[in-house]
């Protein structure tokens, strides 16, 4: 189905100036479609079609039937991104791919123990993204605009993702487990592979600069619960490391309110389902509304910020998939939750930055002071890893430049 173009009440040119940020992006659902071919045919790995045009319609669609089939896709990525040459080339690619958005700060996220076998270990994965992203940012920030003040300067870090549960086919790092512990419990085995994520993360940062801001936790929250992996998130919380985990994306609020008490988590990826008492499966919780009251409040009160992929959620969601309005973002935008747009995955979802905001404006109607409120919060919640006083003083700069672009275009933001 074709859905209704939306209007807005800004300018597509506008809205592609503004600087953004994109703070819960995956690397592996992020890579350029050409790249994807050509790493295929250098690497043999067999995809559905060699052409763009037919993984666009066979893969990588504007509309999934469900979950499952939008993640059919990694399994190509993932495969040709086993050697740090291939690393390398998309983390690259794909901060080039931010600057041309505007989006100056991004944190992409990506899980190292799909790429690690053999002799190619995590804390190597992390330095092949990290050199990547490390050619990628000296290159931006010699822009004039940039050098002048015109435009912020460009920083790239790095999330690693744990993930909830795995499988030996997951690939040679994750089947090592397995094989190590036969009789474990599988709930130990996914603890304990989180513990040497966190582990070979701070490794990779402490010894090789790998620009590693944040840990993160993926996968299916039914049946998977967060404290899991209490042991990683202690470590990270211990090491001053930003906190993430995607919670209320296909569970309840209690799998929010999960990831704030088992994990410390400074941010939510996602929360779709925060307001909705109807999805709690916990028997225990008796008033399901007070409960959603409290963690709402909870939430709002401590600025535990919302990463909200509207064009994933659409594409995995099927009560959103024609009619956005029913998403919560209004809502969220009404308790003054903490929100900041993101992607989710670039190719997967067939999106941009700039398309995310488009999308946003021409929905749920904001106002040139919403916008730029929403888009500074991207900036104020980022696990920057500067001082405390060099990120105010950054987030300061963006407010004035996006001011003055809205001046340009005749909208007043500051009211």
């Amino acid at each position: 189905m074709t859905r209704p173009q939306l209007s807005s009440p800004f300018p597509e040119e506008l809205l592609a100036k503004l600087p953004k940020t994109d703070l819960h992006v995956h690397l592996d659902g992020s890579l350029r479609l050409q790249t994807l071919i050509e790493l295929a045919k250098e690497r043999k790995v067999k995809l559905p079609s060699s052409s763009p045009s037919g993984l666009l319609d066979t893969v990588f669609k504007r509309a999934y039937k469900n979950l499952p089939e939008y993640l059919k896709g990694f399994e190509f990525t993932v495969a040709c991104l086993q050697d740090p040459e291939g690393l390398e080339r998309v983390a690259y690619e794909f901060c080039w791919d931010c600057r041309e958005d505007n989006v100056f700060y991004t944190e992409v996220r990506f899980a190292p123990q799909l790429h690690a076998h053999d002799d190619f270990e995590i804390v190597d994965v992390l330095k092949a993204v990290s050199r990547g992203i490390r050619r990628a940012t000296k290159e931006i920030n010699r822009a004039k605009e940039i050098r002048n003040g015109e435009f912020p300067t460009f920083y790239c870090g790095i999330i690693v993702c744990a993930l909830r549960f795995f499988l030996p086919v997951f690939s040679r790092h994750y089947a090592a487990y397995f094989q190590a512990l036969p009789y474990a419990q599988k709930n130990r085995i996914y603890g304990l592979a989180s513990f040497q994520l966190a582990q070979a993360a701070l490794v990779a940062r402490n010894e090789h600069r790998v620009p590693i801001v944040g840990f993160d936790l993926a996968g299916q929250e039914r049946g998977f619960p967060a404290k899991d992996h209490l042991q990683a998130y202690d470590l990270m919380h211990e090491n001053f490391i930003g906190k993430t985990v995607h919670a209320g994306e296909d569970y309840g609020p209690e799998s929010i309110f999960q990831a704030i008490t088992d994990c410390h988590a400074d941010r939510i990826g996602h929360g779709t389902w925060l307001f909705s008492a109807r999805k709690i499966q916990d028997p225990s919780i008796k008033d399901k509304k007070a409960y959603v009251d409290e963690l709402v409040r909870y939430v709002a009160d401590r600025r535990i910020t919302l990463e909200v992929c509207l064009t994933s959620n659409q594409q995995t969601i099927p009560e959103f998939r024609d009619n956005l309005k029913r998403h919560p973002f209004a809502r969220m935008l009404k308790e003054r939750v903490s929100v900041t747009l993101c992607t989710d995955n670039r190719l997967v979802s067939r999106t941009t930055m700039t398309a995310e905001v488009q999308k946003a404006v021409s929905t749920f109607k904001l106002d040139a002071k919403q916008l730029k409120d929403l888009l500074t919060y991207g900036f104020k919640r980022s696990f920057y890893p500067g001082p405390y006083n060099e990120k105010r003083k950054s987030v300061k700069q963006v407010l004035d430049i996006m001011e003055r672009i809205f001046a340009e275009y005749g909208f007043e933001s500051t009211n």
